[in-house]
Protein backbone atom coordinates (compact mmCIF):
# COMPACT_ATOMS: atom_id res chain seq x y z
CA UNK A 1 0.00 0.00 0.00
CA UNK A 2 1.22 3.73 -0.42
CA UNK A 3 0.41 5.92 2.20
CA UNK A 4 0.40 9.69 2.22
CA UNK A 5 1.06 11.66 5.24
CA UNK A 6 0.08 15.56 5.28
CA UNK A 7 2.34 18.20 7.03
CA UNK A 8 5.70 19.11 7.78
CA UNK A 9 6.93 19.58 11.18
CA UNK A 10 7.93 17.33 14.12
CA UNK A 11 4.64 15.99 14.88
CA UNK A 12 4.96 14.41 11.12
CA UNK A 13 8.27 13.25 10.96
CA UNK A 14 7.61 11.24 14.15
CA UNK A 15 4.23 9.74 12.43
CA UNK A 16 6.69 9.00 9.24
CA UNK A 17 9.12 7.58 11.38
CA UNK A 18 6.79 4.88 13.05
CA UNK A 19 4.72 4.56 9.64
CA UNK A 20 8.81 4.13 8.17
CA UNK A 21 8.97 1.06 10.59
CA UNK A 22 5.56 -0.90 8.89
CA UNK A 23 6.74 -3.84 5.95
CA UNK A 24 2.85 -3.26 4.38
CA UNK A 25 4.08 0.25 2.89
CA UNK A 26 5.37 0.07 -0.39
CA UNK A 27 6.17 4.01 -0.59
CA UNK A 28 5.41 6.47 1.86
CA UNK A 29 4.69 9.82 0.62
CA UNK A 30 4.97 13.15 2.88
CA UNK A 31 3.57 16.49 1.61
CA UNK A 32 5.38 18.95 1.71
CA UNK A 33 7.41 17.49 5.26
CA UNK A 34 11.21 18.95 5.57
CA UNK A 35 14.58 17.84 4.61
CA UNK A 36 15.04 16.26 8.03
CA UNK A 37 12.88 13.57 7.44
CA UNK A 38 13.54 13.07 3.79
CA UNK A 39 15.26 9.29 4.56
CA UNK A 40 12.16 8.02 5.78
CA UNK A 41 9.85 9.76 3.10
CA UNK A 42 9.40 10.57 -0.19
CA UNK A 43 8.58 14.79 -0.15
CA UNK A 44 6.04 15.99 -1.63
CA UNK A 45 6.03 19.50 -2.65
CA UNK A 46 2.77 20.27 -1.92
CA UNK A 47 1.13 22.62 0.56
CA UNK A 48 -0.94 21.17 3.39
CA UNK A 49 -3.59 23.62 2.59
CA UNK A 50 -4.17 22.95 -1.35
CA UNK A 51 -6.80 20.28 -0.79
CA UNK A 52 -7.15 19.88 -4.81
CA UNK A 53 -3.56 19.39 -4.89
CA UNK A 54 -3.55 16.68 -2.13
CA UNK A 55 -6.38 14.80 -3.68
CA UNK A 56 -5.20 14.70 -7.36
CA UNK A 57 -1.59 13.43 -5.81
CA UNK A 58 -3.64 10.70 -3.69
CA UNK A 59 -5.45 9.30 -7.51
CA UNK A 60 -2.11 9.86 -8.98
CA UNK A 61 -0.12 7.66 -6.58
CA UNK A 62 -2.64 5.57 -5.87
CA UNK A 63 -2.68 6.21 -2.09
CA UNK A 64 -4.29 3.37 0.32
CA UNK A 65 -4.68 6.01 2.86
CA UNK A 66 -3.52 9.23 4.02
CA UNK A 67 -2.82 10.75 7.56
CA UNK A 68 -3.55 14.54 8.50
CA UNK A 69 -1.26 15.69 10.71
CA UNK A 70 -1.57 19.62 11.12
CA UNK A 71 -5.34 21.13 12.01
CA UNK A 72 -5.58 23.66 9.06
CA UNK A 73 -6.49 21.37 6.41
CA UNK A 74 -8.83 19.57 8.69
CA UNK A 75 -11.12 22.82 8.88
CA UNK A 76 -10.76 23.22 5.58
CA UNK A 77 -12.83 19.63 4.85
CA UNK A 78 -9.78 17.71 3.98
CA UNK A 79 -11.65 14.65 4.78
CA UNK A 80 -14.48 15.38 3.53
CA UNK A 81 -13.04 15.97 0.03
CA UNK A 82 -10.92 12.83 0.19
CA UNK A 83 -14.00 10.99 1.42
CA UNK A 84 -15.97 12.73 -1.45
CA UNK A 85 -13.49 11.17 -4.06
CA UNK A 86 -13.69 7.72 -2.08
CA UNK A 87 -10.32 8.27 -1.01
CA UNK A 88 -9.09 6.55 2.39
CA UNK A 89 -8.28 9.12 5.07
CA UNK A 90 -7.48 9.12 8.78
CA UNK A 91 -8.76 12.62 9.52
CA UNK A 92 -12.18 14.12 11.10
CA UNK A 93 -14.46 15.91 8.48
CA UNK A 94 -14.55 19.66 8.85
CA UNK A 95 -17.99 19.66 11.50
CA UNK A 96 -16.17 17.52 13.59
CA UNK A 97 -12.87 19.30 13.78
CA UNK A 98 -14.66 22.33 15.08
CA UNK A 99 -13.93 20.56 18.30
CA UNK A 100 -10.28 22.30 17.94
CA UNK A 101 -11.53 24.80 15.47
CA UNK A 102 -13.50 27.05 18.03
CA UNK A 103 -12.68 27.56 21.49
CA UNK A 104 -16.36 28.52 21.98
CA UNK A 105 -18.41 25.38 20.28
CA UNK A 106 -16.10 22.94 22.06
CA UNK A 107 -17.05 24.67 25.50
CA UNK A 108 -20.67 24.67 24.81
CA UNK A 109 -20.44 20.96 23.44
CA UNK A 110 -18.56 19.92 26.52
CA UNK A 111 -21.53 21.54 28.53
CA UNK A 112 -24.38 20.17 26.30
CA UNK A 113 -22.99 16.78 27.62
CA UNK A 114 -21.95 17.14 31.03
CA UNK A 115 -18.10 16.50 30.29
CA UNK A 116 -15.77 18.37 32.90
CA UNK A 117 -14.16 21.34 32.02
CA UNK A 118 -13.20 24.68 33.22
CA UNK A 119 -16.79 27.65 33.98
CA UNK A 120 -16.74 30.14 31.08
CA UNK A 121 -18.14 32.79 28.76
CA UNK A 122 -17.94 33.81 25.37
CA UNK A 123 -17.64 37.26 23.81
CA UNK A 124 -17.25 39.33 20.75
CA UNK A 125 -17.32 42.88 22.58
CA UNK A 126 -13.71 43.77 24.17
CA UNK A 127 -15.57 46.70 26.93
CA UNK A 128 -18.26 43.31 27.69
CA UNK A 129 -15.49 40.94 28.46
CA UNK A 130 -13.28 43.62 30.30
CA UNK A 131 -16.15 44.51 32.78
CA UNK A 132 -16.20 40.76 33.13
CA UNK A 133 -13.12 39.66 34.11
CA UNK A 134 -13.07 43.11 36.53
CA UNK A 135 -16.31 41.13 38.38
CA UNK A 136 -14.45 37.76 38.55
CA UNK A 137 -10.81 38.85 39.23
CA UNK A 138 -7.54 36.98 38.45
CA UNK A 139 -6.17 34.55 37.72
CA UNK A 140 -8.45 33.56 34.81
CA UNK A 141 -7.63 32.36 31.53
CA UNK A 142 -8.61 34.19 28.11
CA UNK A 143 -8.40 32.04 24.71
CA UNK A 144 -8.77 32.93 21.74
CA UNK A 145 -11.85 31.01 19.83
CA UNK A 146 -10.07 29.93 16.70
CA UNK A 147 -6.98 28.63 15.79
CA UNK A 148 -3.74 30.51 16.97
CA UNK A 149 -0.67 27.72 16.81
CA UNK A 150 -0.81 27.03 20.05
CA UNK A 151 -0.33 30.25 21.37
CA UNK A 152 -4.13 31.99 21.42
CA UNK A 153 -4.57 31.22 25.35
CA UNK A 154 -2.99 33.73 28.20
CA UNK A 155 -2.86 32.49 32.07
CA UNK A 156 -3.82 36.05 33.62
CA UNK A 157 -2.21 36.44 37.00
CA UNK A 158 -2.68 40.22 36.91
CA UNK A 159 -5.95 42.63 35.75
CA UNK A 160 -3.28 44.20 33.88
CA UNK A 161 -1.98 41.36 32.26
CA UNK A 162 -5.81 40.22 31.66
CA UNK A 163 -6.74 43.57 30.33
CA UNK A 164 -3.87 43.45 27.73
CA UNK A 165 -4.51 40.05 26.77
CA UNK A 166 -8.04 41.33 25.52
CA UNK A 167 -6.88 44.11 24.02
CA UNK A 168 -4.21 42.08 22.00
CA UNK A 169 -6.85 39.30 20.66
CA UNK A 170 -9.57 41.86 20.14
CA UNK A 171 -8.89 45.00 18.90
CA UNK A 172 -4.64 44.95 17.96
CA UNK A 173 -5.61 41.73 16.27
CA UNK A 174 -2.57 39.56 17.16
CA UNK A 175 -4.26 36.17 16.15
CA UNK A 176 -5.95 38.05 13.06
CA UNK A 177 -9.71 36.47 12.97
CA UNK A 178 -8.53 33.85 15.50
CA UNK A 179 -9.12 36.86 18.57
CA UNK A 180 -12.84 38.08 16.43
CA UNK A 181 -14.69 36.17 19.47
CA UNK A 182 -13.01 35.11 22.93
CA UNK A 183 -13.90 32.76 25.59
CA UNK A 184 -12.95 33.42 29.19
CA UNK A 185 -12.18 30.67 31.34
CA UNK A 186 -12.10 29.96 34.98
CA UNK A 187 -8.59 29.50 36.34
CA UNK A 188 -8.05 25.50 36.87
CA UNK A 189 -5.17 24.89 39.48
CA UNK A 190 -3.29 21.69 39.49
CA UNK A 191 -0.94 19.58 36.79
CA UNK A 192 -1.61 19.26 33.20
CA UNK A 193 -1.62 15.99 31.21
CA UNK A 194 -2.38 15.47 27.60
CA UNK A 195 -4.81 11.98 26.74
CA UNK A 196 -4.68 10.84 23.32
CA UNK A 197 -6.71 8.22 21.39
CA UNK A 198 -7.40 7.01 18.04
CA UNK A 199 -11.49 7.12 17.33
CA UNK A 200 -13.89 5.93 15.03
CA UNK A 201 -17.47 7.34 15.90
CA UNK A 202 -18.38 5.49 18.60
CA UNK A 203 -14.75 3.41 19.46
CA UNK A 204 -12.12 5.32 21.15
CA UNK A 205 -9.06 3.29 21.93
CA UNK A 206 -6.95 5.33 23.97
CA UNK A 207 -3.04 6.09 24.53
CA UNK A 208 -0.82 6.48 26.93
CA UNK A 209 -0.65 9.63 28.89
CA UNK A 210 1.92 12.37 27.63
CA UNK A 211 3.07 15.90 29.66
CA UNK A 212 3.73 18.77 27.70
CA UNK A 213 5.75 21.87 28.90
CA UNK A 214 4.17 24.95 27.47
CA UNK A 215 6.18 27.41 28.50
CA UNK A 216 8.96 29.04 26.68
CA UNK A 217 11.56 28.94 29.73
CA UNK A 218 12.40 27.05 32.89
CA UNK A 219 10.48 26.84 35.74
CA UNK A 220 7.33 27.84 33.31
CA UNK A 221 8.19 31.24 32.73
CA UNK A 222 7.77 33.20 29.55
CA UNK A 223 5.23 33.27 26.98
CA UNK A 224 3.31 30.17 26.12
CA UNK A 225 4.55 28.34 22.76
CA UNK A 226 4.34 25.24 20.74
CA UNK A 227 5.77 22.71 23.41
CA UNK A 228 9.20 23.23 24.20
CA UNK A 229 9.14 19.29 25.44
CA UNK A 230 7.26 16.29 26.65
CA UNK A 231 7.83 13.02 28.37
CA UNK A 232 5.57 9.51 28.61
CA UNK A 233 3.76 8.02 30.48
CA UNK A 234 3.02 10.05 33.48
CA UNK A 235 3.89 8.40 36.61
CA UNK A 236 1.75 10.65 39.01
CA UNK A 237 -1.99 10.16 36.72
CA UNK A 238 -3.44 7.16 38.20
CA UNK A 239 -4.78 3.98 36.27
CA UNK A 240 -8.18 5.24 38.03
CA UNK A 241 -7.68 8.57 37.04
CA UNK A 242 -6.62 7.15 33.66
CA UNK A 243 -10.16 5.11 33.66
CA UNK A 244 -12.27 7.71 34.62
CA UNK A 245 -11.30 10.19 31.62
CA UNK A 246 -11.91 7.42 29.04
CA UNK A 247 -15.46 7.53 30.14
CA UNK A 248 -16.04 10.69 31.17
CA UNK A 249 -13.81 12.68 28.94
CA UNK A 250 -13.27 10.49 25.91
CA UNK A 251 -15.62 8.15 25.19
CA UNK A 252 -18.58 10.78 26.03
CA UNK A 253 -17.46 13.02 23.24
CA UNK A 254 -16.98 10.77 20.78
CA UNK A 255 -20.64 9.50 21.66
CA UNK A 256 -21.82 12.67 21.67
CA UNK A 257 -20.21 13.85 18.14
CA UNK A 258 -22.41 10.86 17.02
CA UNK A 259 -25.57 11.74 18.98
CA UNK A 260 -25.03 15.63 17.50
CA UNK A 261 -24.88 14.11 13.67
CA UNK A 262 -20.94 14.79 13.09
CA UNK A 263 -19.27 11.60 14.37
CA UNK A 264 -15.40 11.79 15.24
CA UNK A 265 -12.84 10.24 12.72
CA UNK A 266 -9.24 10.67 13.50
CA UNK A 267 -7.07 11.54 16.43
CA UNK A 268 -8.50 12.89 19.45
CA UNK A 269 -6.49 15.00 21.60
CA UNK A 270 -7.51 16.19 25.47
CA UNK A 271 -5.37 18.18 27.21
CA UNK A 272 -6.33 18.29 30.93
CA UNK A 273 -5.71 19.93 34.14
CA UNK A 274 -5.85 17.44 36.92
CA UNK A 275 -7.41 19.18 39.81
CA UNK A 276 -8.43 18.31 42.96
CA UNK A 277 -12.28 17.02 41.54
CA UNK A 278 -10.37 15.11 39.22
CA UNK A 279 -9.47 15.78 35.20
CA UNK A 280 -11.25 18.37 33.84
CA UNK A 281 -10.63 20.18 29.87
CA UNK A 282 -8.82 22.77 29.23
CA UNK A 283 -8.34 22.24 25.58
CA UNK A 284 -9.49 19.76 22.45
CA UNK A 285 -7.29 19.20 19.64
CA UNK A 286 -8.55 17.03 16.36
CA UNK A 287 -5.46 15.92 15.54
CA UNK A 288 -1.93 14.25 17.45
CA UNK A 289 0.10 17.07 19.75
CA UNK A 290 3.47 18.06 19.21
CA UNK A 291 5.47 17.38 21.11
CA UNK A 292 3.74 15.14 22.41
CA UNK A 293 3.33 12.23 19.52
CA UNK A 294 7.57 12.56 19.39
CA UNK A 295 6.89 10.84 23.08
CA UNK A 296 4.18 8.64 22.33
CA UNK A 297 4.90 7.18 19.53
CA UNK A 298 8.07 5.23 19.89
CA UNK A 299 6.41 3.70 22.78
CA UNK A 300 3.89 1.98 20.42
CA UNK A 301 4.62 -1.74 20.09
CA UNK A 302 2.34 -2.09 17.33
CA UNK A 303 2.48 -1.53 13.35
CA UNK A 304 0.92 2.07 13.29
CA UNK A 305 -0.45 1.30 9.59
CA UNK A 306 -2.10 -1.77 11.14
CA UNK A 307 -3.69 0.42 13.67
CA UNK A 308 -4.81 3.06 11.59
CA UNK A 309 -6.68 0.12 9.77
CA UNK A 310 -7.77 -1.76 12.02
CA UNK A 311 -9.45 1.45 13.58
CA UNK A 312 -11.25 2.59 10.25
CA UNK A 313 -12.28 -1.19 9.83
CA UNK A 314 -14.03 -0.92 13.62
CA UNK A 315 -12.02 -3.04 14.82
CA UNK A 316 -9.84 -2.70 18.30
CA UNK A 317 -6.35 -2.35 17.54
CA UNK A 318 -4.95 -4.10 20.66
CA UNK A 319 -2.67 -1.41 21.73
CA UNK A 320 0.59 -2.33 23.42
CA UNK A 321 3.20 -0.20 25.10
CA UNK A 322 7.07 -0.59 25.65
CA UNK A 323 7.69 -0.31 29.02
CA UNK A 324 10.05 2.07 28.84
CA UNK A 325 9.70 5.87 29.24
CA UNK A 326 10.38 8.58 26.28
CA UNK A 327 11.98 12.50 27.14
CA UNK A 328 11.63 14.63 24.04
CA UNK A 329 13.58 18.26 24.97
CA UNK A 330 12.67 20.90 22.09
CA UNK A 331 16.01 22.66 20.60
CA UNK A 332 14.36 26.77 19.39
CA UNK A 333 16.15 29.33 17.77
CA UNK A 334 16.92 32.40 20.26
CA UNK A 335 14.07 35.06 20.22
CA UNK A 336 11.24 32.31 19.86
CA UNK A 337 8.29 32.18 20.09
CA UNK A 338 8.60 36.44 18.96
CA UNK A 339 11.14 37.01 16.14
CA UNK A 340 13.95 34.56 15.50
CA UNK A 341 16.44 34.34 13.31
CA UNK A 342 16.89 31.33 10.62
CA UNK A 343 19.65 29.59 8.81
CA UNK A 344 21.47 28.49 12.05
CA UNK A 345 23.75 25.63 11.69
CA UNK A 346 22.45 22.56 13.37
CA UNK A 347 24.67 19.89 15.00
CA UNK A 348 24.86 16.26 14.95
CA UNK A 349 23.61 14.67 18.67
CA UNK A 350 25.43 11.94 19.37
CA UNK A 351 24.83 8.97 22.08
CA UNK A 352 21.43 6.79 22.91
CA UNK A 353 19.31 9.36 21.70
CA UNK A 354 16.84 10.11 18.41
CA UNK A 355 16.32 13.50 16.74
CA UNK A 356 13.12 14.46 15.10
CA UNK A 357 13.00 17.75 12.90
CA UNK A 358 10.57 20.48 13.00
CA UNK A 359 11.71 23.55 11.35
CA UNK A 360 14.80 22.63 9.20
CA UNK A 361 15.97 22.58 6.01
CA UNK A 362 18.87 21.62 3.50
CA UNK A 363 21.75 24.12 2.97
CA UNK A 364 24.55 22.54 0.69
CA UNK A 365 25.70 19.05 2.67
CA UNK A 366 23.76 20.33 5.89
CA UNK A 367 20.48 20.97 7.76
CA UNK A 368 20.09 24.73 8.88
CA UNK A 369 17.29 26.07 11.36
CA UNK A 370 14.27 27.12 8.99
CA UNK A 371 11.52 27.69 12.01
CA UNK A 372 11.13 28.69 16.05
CA UNK A 373 10.96 25.01 16.92
CA UNK A 374 13.96 23.35 15.13
CA UNK A 375 14.05 19.83 15.99
CA UNK A 376 13.84 17.85 19.11
CA UNK A 377 16.24 15.45 20.87
CA UNK A 378 14.41 12.35 22.79
CA UNK A 379 15.75 8.99 24.62
CA UNK A 380 13.61 6.23 25.31
CA UNK A 381 14.78 4.71 28.69
CA UNK A 382 13.83 2.31 31.53
CA UNK A 383 13.18 5.38 33.75
CA UNK A 384 12.54 9.45 33.32
CA UNK A 385 15.86 9.72 35.10
CA UNK A 386 17.53 7.73 32.75
CA UNK A 387 16.00 9.10 29.56
CA UNK A 388 16.11 12.88 30.78
CA UNK A 389 19.84 12.27 31.59
CA UNK A 390 20.60 11.24 27.78
CA UNK A 391 18.96 13.68 26.44
CA UNK A 392 20.77 16.74 28.26
CA UNK A 393 24.07 14.67 27.67
CA UNK A 394 23.49 14.69 24.24
CA UNK A 395 22.53 18.32 24.00
CA UNK A 396 25.29 20.27 26.15
CA UNK A 397 27.85 18.10 24.01
CA UNK A 398 26.52 19.04 20.40
CA UNK A 399 25.91 22.60 21.62
CA UNK A 400 28.65 24.09 22.83
CA UNK A 401 30.18 25.29 19.49
CA UNK A 402 26.75 26.02 17.76
CA UNK A 403 25.41 29.25 19.37
CA UNK A 404 21.75 31.10 18.35
CA UNK A 405 19.68 28.04 19.73
CA UNK A 406 18.06 27.44 23.35
CA UNK A 407 16.42 24.55 25.30
CA UNK A 408 14.86 24.42 28.73
CA UNK A 409 16.50 22.61 31.00
CA UNK A 410 13.73 21.03 33.32
CA UNK A 411 11.79 18.80 31.12
CA UNK A 412 10.44 15.84 32.75
CA UNK A 413 12.27 17.04 35.90
CA UNK A 414 9.02 16.03 37.94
Amino acid sequence: MNVLVIGRGGREHSIVAKLAESKKINTLYIAPGNDGMSDKAVCVNIDETNIEGLVQFAKEKNIGLTFVGPENPLLLGIADRFEEHGLKIFAPRKDAAMLEGSKSFAKAFMKRHNIPTADYETFTDPEAAKAYIKAKGTPIVIKADGLAQGKGVVVAETLDEALDAIDAMMIDKTFADAGTKIVIEEYLEGREFSYIAFVYENNVFPMIPARDHKRAFDNDKGPNTGGMGSFAPVPDISEETLAYATEAILQKTADGMVAEGRPFTGILYAGLMMTKDGPKVIEFNTRFGDPETQVILPLLKNDLLQVLLDVLAGKDPQLAWEDETCVGVVLAANGYPSSYEKNLSIPTFKGDVFTIYAGVKRKEDHLVSNGGRVLLVGSKQPTIEAATEKVYQSMEAALRNHPGFFYRKDIAKL
